[in-house]
This record gives structure tokens, sequence and C-alpha cells, in this order.
């Protein structure tokens, strides 16, 4: 979806000359080549981590996905119009409630420093909030999120569209019970992006991030 402008981060490739040759082959032009893989996922510690630090449980969210993310080598393959890039640069989308009460998108850098990714997240969201702009990182792969938090979700199964075939992490309101938090993450992916097992593997190593953010 984003990075048309910006060719020194992003590289076209060949697909059969990389391990998604038969996913490229398979998955390409079918009408509907999008997976969905869903995780109840531990926030505990998360949660305790917000509150200790004063940064948003979202903000937390969006920087463990995107510390999983560039764990990731799929994550920085997309399928675009046919050909199948290779990205340098991985920031994460979040939707925002602009002041008249739209949406709007905003792409936020990844940073491991997770200070500087709120410090990032902070101003670009309010600058999202009050133009009611959107903004986007050209050249950068793009992690989707969305958060649905007005109440607890089971499953999110995203619309497809061939505007956008980035990956898309998704969640509602936290459930909290007497020993642990609990969060149910659905996660849509490309199948030429990635197979299920790549999948269920960044799954993992989110729940890893997510257990050891703050640590």
């Amino acid at each position: 979806m984003h990075g048309e402008n910006s060719k020194e981060m992003k590289t076209e490739i060949n697909p059969q000359e990389t391990k998604r040759a038969f996913a490229f082959g398979m998955w390409m032009t079918a009408p509907m080549p999008m997976v969905t893989l869903v995780k109840t996922m531990d926030v505990r510690r998360l949660l305790k981590h917000s509150k200790k630090s004063g940064i948003k449980f979202n903000t937390l969210m969006c920087w463990c996905i995107g510390k999983a993310a560039v764990q990731t080598e799929e994550m920085y393959l997309l399928p675009e119009n046919g050909k199948l890039y290779r990205y340098d640069q991985m920031a994460v989308n979040v939707v925002v409630r602009n002041c008249k009460g739209g949406i709007c998108s905003c792409d936020i850098p990844f940073s491991d420093n997770l200070q500087q990714f709120n410090r990032d997240y902070l101003a670009l969201t309010a600058q999202a909030a009050e133009t009611c702009q959107s903004s986007f990182l050209e050249g950068c792969m793009i992690v989707g999120t969305s958060a649905m938090i007005q109440t607890e979700l089971d499953c999110i199964v995203n619309q497809y569209t061939e505007k956008f075939l980035n990956p898309m992490v998704m969640w509602g309101k936290y459930r909290k019970g007497l020993f642990k938090t609990t969060l149910s993450v659905s996660f849509q992916f490309h199948h030429v992006q990635m197979d299920g097992g790549d999948a269920a593997r960044f799954l993992e190593r989110l729940q890893r991030t997510i257990l050891t953010a703050g640590q």
C-alpha cells in the first residue's frame, strides 16, 4: 500500500528466488487471499507497566507489535500490484478519532526505544486529531492496527480490500480477572506474505514481547 514514492526503502524481488514462490503462485491472484488468526494474550504485565509508566495501554500494544514485527522476516514482504517487494523500515499505523468526529489514519515510525516511540505516537496522533489530516510514511512497511476498546471482543475479521494488503492487528477491550488480564488479538495477513505457521510464530513472539515489556 505505502511506499510507492520511496524506492530506496523497498526493493522489488523475484518471488521465484524466495521461499514465497509457491505461495505467490497460489495466492497472488486469489479473490480472497487474506487469512485471520486469533490468539488470547496475557496482558496483565503490560497493563501494570502502563499504569506505572503513564504510557497508554494501546501505545504499548502498538510498540510491542512493532517490536515483534521487526523480528519477523516475513513482515518485511508485501505483494503489490502483482509483484513482491521487500521493505527496509517498519511503521505501525493507528486509527485516530479526529475533532470532527471522523477518523484519520496515522503512521508511527517504529523505534526500539519505547520512549521515542511514545513521543512520536503522542505527537502524530494529536496532530491528526487536531488537523483531521491523515499522515503516511511512504516507503515503510506498515503494520495496521485497530483498537475497538468500547467492548470486549472474541474475534475480529477485517474487510478485504485490494487497497490495503498490509498485515493488520486488531483488538477490543481487555478482560480483567482475579489473577490475569487477557486480550483477544486478531491478526490478518496476506497468504503470499506468510503462511499460517509464520503468523502463529509472530503471535507467539508478540505474546513474549508483551510479557517482557518494561523489563
